[in-house]
């Protein structure tokens, strides 16, 4: 399907660009969202009449964009998630998750404006991409964590998985003597006792 892009849309190209995609992807995506008309005779007239407004919309939402992400840059949010002592989740933080906590935080974001590509799955440090408008992309951290007290461990950079100091079992050579069986293992010198057989 041929279609005229009414705002810059990654890898397809600027406003105002006659573009060939998907029959799907236009319907279910470009056209309910806005962000394209059919390539036709009547739609390019009207693209034509409306660019000065869509240049100037399409402005106003790329400033609120970047003023936003003035705010956001560089920060990082906690989002508090149960999980095993191997650090795997019991689930996993997705898009919806990742809102809720910039909500949260005052900072309204969409979940289609998040970039996590795969579901976060373990305890960390993440980092993530937030993509305000086609123009503005701006990287946030976000700090997987059991609870606020190991999230606090995790931004001063400590390993949290490591295993503690008095968690690990120490080895003393000293101590094998005093902890040997008294009971001889067979083949010794010792002698045995006989045991008689049956038959």
């Amino acid at each position: 399907m041929q279609v005229i892009l009414l705002e810059r849309v990654p890898k397809l190209g600027e406003m105002g660009a006659e573009v060939r995609v998907r029959d799907g992807f236009a319907r279910n995506f470009l056209l309910p969202q806005g962000k394209a008309l059919r390539a036709n005779r009547e739609n390019r007239a009207r693209f034509e009449a409306d660019k000065a407004e869509l240049a100037a919309r399409n402005e106003d939402r790329r400033k609120m964009a970047e003023a936003l992400s003035t705010r956001v840059a560089g920060k990082t949010f906690v989002a508090i998630r149960q999980a095993g002592q191997t650090g795997q989740l019991y689930g996993s933080v997705s898009t919806r998750d990742i809102a809720e906590v910039l909500s949260k935080d005052g900072f309204k974001v969409e979940r289609r404006q998040i970039d996590l590509g795969v579901p976060i799955k373990t305890i960390g440090l993440h980092t993530i991409s937030l993509i305000l408008h086609p123009e503005v992309v701006v990287p946030v951290s976000i700090n997987v964590a059991r609870s606020a007290d190991e999230a606090q461990r995790q931004a001063a950079g400590e390993d949290v998985l490591a295993p503690e100091a008095d968690d690990i079992d120490t080895y003393d050579d000293d101590d094998d003597d005093d902890d040997r069986n008294d009971s001889a293992p067979m083949g010794t010198d010792e002698p045995q006792p006989d045991v008689e057989s049956g038959y």
